[in-house]
């Protein structure tokens, strides 16, 4: 399967960037009741819970990235991303486990 990149956005609701760090594992769920948007898919880290969403707009989604709605049938309810790039209003994550027909295992610093 090709590799699939999405962008984090929104962590300035939470804790901001700071609990990103390149090579950080990220879970991603999806969060079809979510009031604001059917396709929702938060980020969440392990000991802290939700630090953001993924981009599901063209104008918060960096280029070259999937929105939530554009990988909403690729994934699975839950998902890993890996951080690769972090600026101030995004953080860009290589899809790396939980698309259809992989399995998701649990990482060696802690994370599912």
């Amino acid at each position: 399967m090709k590799e699939m990149y999405i962008t984090i956005t929104g962590f300035k609701h939470y804790y901001g960037v700071t609990p990103f760090k390149i090579g950080k594992k990220i879970k991603c769920v999806k969060e079809p009741d979510n009031p604001y948007d059917s396709e929702a898919i938060k980020a969440v880290m392990k000991h802290i819970g939700t630090v953001g969403y993924v981009a599901n707009a063209p104008y918060t989604a960096a280029t070259g990235t999937m929105s939530a709605g554009r990988i909403w049938e690729k994934v699975g309810k839950k998902f890993y991303a890996r951080v690769m790039f972090i600026t101030s209003s995004k953080v860009i994550c290589r899809v790396v486990e939980g698309e259809e027909g992989k399995k998701v295992t649990e990482d060696k610093d802690g994370e599912e």
